[in-house]
């Protein structure tokens, strides 16, 4: 058979050859530097702009690679103004990976120094300030910054940061993924529940996924508080209470210093005050009365429907109550909080917000057969975001798929004993979750045993294996740690009425 350049000169066939090379390699090969910049300043955003296009080539880090810094606006709403930064490494640098980080508390900020780590390390780094910039009084009385709080500002910044990328490379991200905490957490769920297609894998870390409630809870509480306050000292021994009357629930590294399983029943409620009433002369029965409702939760004034649970044993009073801005968007700045009721008011502040800020949807079918991976993490310890909202939310993750072995094969949930929202009495280091993400997601390595420790001052004091939830740490004598069977739920649901169905 006749090869089909025959006929043509060879010099001319070898000059096709080398154009068509040629032709193939300007497509294939990155953009020059100042294209690169040149194709994101150009670059049309939806609903916003970019206001910055900035090349850090020498910086006073020495540490720190040369980097391009592009900061977005985006408008999608009304009374919207969405800050979004991305951070790129050098092309060369770039391991073709996008991160989309989350923001903390009301954010409207953005934390320029969180990106430049991530981007050190070759990836393609966003997060954004969700929109209430310059403070949390932004939200008052305008709709489209609860939207955006509550799930458009992170879509949108993944959707402007992937723009970028593909102007700045040439290429799209071959995999990306999100890592947040606290408000991050429920940032990390909304994408799992309403944009699948957004990341590849996901780190929810103590997740306000449940936000309305939460901060039910968090005004039931200072409502108590404001009533009948605690000192340091009787607040210590309240804390000393549930550790002691635990105990006998831990294993011998744990017992006394910490509640690694803080889930309890009316009855262990009713003890641990009777033992702090004991240890702790100065507590009085208004402060009794006072613990029973901060342990047990807030519940519907009228219908008497569960819509958070309480404080769990062992943790911090101090971190259970303010963060009171969510009322202040709904019934106005001036609004006396103290005077705000658990009925009629938690009805009109829950329809307002929890169609857009709760992520409680348990159908993660998208997320999951695209190959989605996700992992949850909450602290027993933590009174700020209680880790039984999250327990229960994969309580329902697992009854929507069928099986916990469904469920877990593409979603773990740890319960990490005696963290804390912050310092904690038990573990404090973890390893590197968004990493055992990633090898989930592209090794296919399932994360299971986690090695964790409590360090202090530079000390291990423990340092002891984690498992996923509904697992637990177990202890022999003659073998060690070992996991055991845990129970399963355990917790007060909070009410379908206060979880209303997510809206647009």
């Amino acid at each position: 058979m006749k090869h089909h350049t025959a006929g043509i000169p060879r010099q001319l066939c070898r000059h096709f050859f080398l154009a068509a090379f040629a032709a193939i390699t300007a497509i294939a090969a990155p953009p020059e530097p100042t294209d690169r910049l040149a194709a994101v300043r150009h670059l049309q955003i939806d609903a916003g702009k970019i206001v910055l296009v900035e090349e850090s080539r020498v910086t006073a880090d020495k540490n720190l690679p040369p980097h391009t810094v592009v900061k977005i606006v985006l408008n999608p709403g009304k009374n919207s103004n969405i800050n979004v930064e991305v951070c790129l490494p050098e092309a060369a640098m770039w391991n073709k990976r996008f991160i989309g980080l989350g923001n903390g508390g009301a954010a409207g900020r953005i934390n320029s120094g969180g990106l430049l780590g991530y981007m050190a390390r070759g990836y393609a780094v966003a997060t954004t300030d969700m929109g209430t910039s310059p403070n949390s009084d932004s939200g008052i009385g305008k709709p489209d910054v609860w939207k955006d709080f509550g799930f458009r500002a992170t879509h949108l910044m993944t959707v402007s940061a992937k723009q970028v990328i593909q102007a700045y490379y040439g290429l799209a991200p071959e995999y990306s993924y999100f890592n947040g905490g606290s408000t991050g957490g429920q940032q990390a769920l909304q994408e799992a529940q309403r944009y699948p297609e957004d990341y590849d894998g996901i780190v929810a870390n103590v997740p306000a996924h449940c936000r309305t409630p939460l901060h039910a809870y968090f005004l039931w509480n200072e409502q108590i508080f404001h009533q009948c306050p605690f000192s340091n000292t009787q607040e210590e021994n309240v804390i000393a209470a549930g550790n002691e009357y635990m105990a006998s629930r831990e294993i011998p590294q744990t017992a006394g210093k910490m509640v690694s399983d803080p889930r309890c029943t009316d009855k262990d409620i009713e003890a641990v005050i009777a033992l702090a009433m004991k240890k702790d002369p100065t507590l009085t029965d208004k402060h009794a009365t006072a613990l029973q409702k901060l342990f047990s939760g807030p519940k519907h004034a009228i219908t008497g429907e569960r819509i958070f649970d309480g404080i769990p044993f062992g943790s911090s009073f101090k971190i259970a109550h303010g963060h009171l801005y969510l009322f202040q968007w709904v019934f106005g700045k001036d609004k006396d909080l103290q005077s705000l009721d658990f009925g009629k008011d938690i009805d009109t502040y829950t329809a307002a917000l929890g169609p857009y800020l709760n992520a409680e949807n348990p159908d993660l079918t998208a997320f999951e057969k695209r190959g989605g991976k996700l992992i949850m993490i909450s602290g027993s310890a933590d009174s700020c975001v209680p880790y039984h909202a999250s327990l229960d939310y994969y309580e329902r993750v697992i009854e929507h798929f069928g099986s916990l072995e469904k469920a877990a094969s593409f979603c773990k949930f740890y319960i990490v004993p005696g963290m804390s929202h912050g310092p904690g009495p038990g573990i404090n280091k973890l390893p590197d979750m968004l990493a055992l993400v990633m090898n989930w997601r592209e090794k296919g390595e399932t994360p299971h045993t986690l090695s964790t420790q409590r360090i202090v001052d530079g000390k291990t004091e423990l340092d002891m294996p984690l498992y996923p939830y509904p697992e637990k740490t177990g202890w022999d004598s003659t073998g060690g740690f070992k996991p055991v069977v845990g129970p399963r739920g355990g917790v007060e649901r909070v009410a379908e009425s206060f979880r209303p169905q997510a809206a647009e």
